[in-house]
Order: C-alpha cells, then structure tokens, then sequence
C-alpha cells in the first residue's frame, strides 16, 4: 500500500487536526502520520497531511504563509473569540446603527479592516495551542489561568470583504485573508470588534490555501474513502513537491557525489552568508532531488551545508 507523500484533506467541521491524520493513517494502513498546520475543530478547509517518508519534508513547509475565508459576527464578545464560545459581552448594533452603518457603506468595518490589515504584532488567543513554558495556553485558560502570552511578529497581506449581511442579531462581516504564518483568524476579528466598539468573534472559518496549495485540489474524508475502497490511491502526491518553491541548484556528476557522502563542498552559485536567517536551496541532479542545502561560511569560505539528505532515501 502506498504509504510515503502528503494528502490534501478538506477537513470537515467539528474533527481535529489530529483526528484527520488518524483518519489518513487508518486509510493508508500507517502509524507514520503529521499534519502541516493544525486547524481549529470549528474551522474547515485545507490541511495537508503527510505519511511516511513525507514527513521527511514537513520541516520545510512550516514557513508557509496561508489563505482563510472567515464569517465574523459583530456585536459580542466570546471567550474564545469563535462561535464555540460563551459570550461574555454583548453589544449588537440597533436599527438605527444599521441603517447609518448601510448609508456609509460600512465605513467603520472598513477603516477598522485597514487598520488591522497594517498591524505587524498579533497576540495569540489564550484559548489556542500557543505553549508556554511546555504547556499550550488552553489548557492554562480551561483551568482559569491567564496564559502569559507575548505579542508575536505577523504579515496581513489582504483582508478584502466579501459579503455584508444582517442575522437575526448584529452584523455579519464575510472576508478573505492572505497572512503570514502564525496569524490568528479569531484575533483578528477580536481586534476588528474592539476597533468599531461593537465586539466580534468568528461564526466560521475556512483555509483556502496552504502555500503553494489550494483547498480546490483536496478531499474530503468522504472522497478519500470511496478512493481508497476502490484501490485508487491517486490522492497520495510526491512529497517533493511541496519543496518546490525552494531556489534550485543542479549539480554536477561529482557535486553530487560529495553531496551522497557528505562531503563540504563550496558554495555553487553566489550568495551571501545569511547569518542566522537561513535560505534554503534544493540540490538536484539530473531532475531527482538529492539534498536541502543552505549556505555557510566556514573559515571565511562559503560553504553548501546539508540541512536534509534525500539522495539515499
């Protein structure tokens, strides 16, 4: 049975991230099973799953900025931040405000959006899987305890509303976001709430993209299931690919013998010591992938180091 690459799994509502990969493992018959970029239960859409020796490049995947489709309800606050939530405040705009909010054309919504859409520090939910100290902040917030979190670098790329309707109380606001890694959906509708004064929270939320990947190209566990019981395991892709965005360097005959046995070799192509920041390249021969390498300099020579050997996977 086919057992190395990644699936991309439309995950359901209501599962866990690792709920999926149990689902994965048990179709796929192995134990050898993560996930890249954990979902909330309530949140649905892309998660891609690796297995086997895929998991071998789930490392390189985890910079991978992403795209989200979210419905934020305004007008409460919960403790979470998302519909699965007690509500710990309430402020729903009246009639009056939503006539005067139509008339202006959400003007406050999107003023707060832009000012969101500008912020470069996020503070992680308390109730998320953020750990401190060895702990993940929600276990500390289920206890009662008021997580220590600190304020986490972050890129909001675009924020563009989709949609605009009244439910039964407040206001429904439907965006997609493009942002960094490690950018919480829930604060930024928290955040959107305390800008415009009426409080808000996430009624839904969905990833779209994952890096290069998009929800389009997954499954559903459904779909996965009925492939499987036919013996097409088509869904299975090379893990390779997800390291494609990676600047390629081809080596040469003896290059990438040196590479297979470990060998320094300099450098091949021009580039600059990147200190702490490392940049990733792919070595290749011959279009087979043999190694991640990145550059360092060693007694003021630049050197290829080898960050993962595939040549004798």
């Amino acid at each position: 049975m086919i057992q190395d690459g990644f699936i991309l799994v439309d995950k359901p509502e209501g599962w866990t991230s690792f709920k999926t990969d149990r689902f994965v493992g048990n179709l796929l018959g192995t134990r050898k099973v993560g996930h890249l970029g954990t979902l909330d239960p309530f949140a649905t859409g892309l998660l891609p799953v690796f297995v086997g020796k895929g998991l071998k490049f789930l490392r390189f995947c985890e910079g991978f900025d992403k795209g989200y489709s979210c419905k934020c309800i305004f007008g409460a606050k919960t403790d979470t931040m998302d519909k699965t939530g007690d509500i710990i405040s309430e402020n729903y705009p009246s009639e009056e405000e939503l006539s005067e909010l139509e008339k202006t054309d959400y003007r406050i919504i999107r003023d707060a959006m832009e000012k969101v859409r500008n912020t470069k520090e996020q503070l992680p939910p308390a109730y998320s899987a953020k750990k401190i100290d060895g702990r993940k902040a929600y276990e500390l917030a289920r206890k009662g305890e008021m997580p220590d979190l600190k304020p986490v670098p972050v890129n909001v790329y675009s924020l563009n509303i989709t949609d605009i309707s009244k439910p039964e109380k407040g206001l429904a606001v439907d965006f997609d976001c493009q942002c960094s890694k490690g950018t919480y959906i829930r604060t930024i509708c928290s955040d959107l709430g305390d800008i415009t004064g009426y409080g808000a929270y996430a009624d839904s939320l969905r990833r779209t993209v994952n890096g290069q990947f998009n929800v389009k190209d997954a499954f559903t566990p459904e779909e996965l299931q009925k492939m499987a019981d036919e013996g097409d395991f088509s869904f299975v892709r090379d893990a390779s690919e997800t390291i494609s965005f990676l600047p390629e360097i081809k080596l040469d005959t003896k290059q990438a013998k040196d590479i297979g046995f470990g060998r320094k070799i300099a450098f091949p192509v021009s580039s600059k010591d990147p200190g702490d920041d490392r940049i990733y390249y792919r070595a290749t021969f011959e279009g087979r992938l043999i190694a991640v390498v990145y550059p360092a300099l060693e007694n003021g020579t630049l050197l290829m180091r080898i960050e993962r050997l595939y040549a004798h996977d």
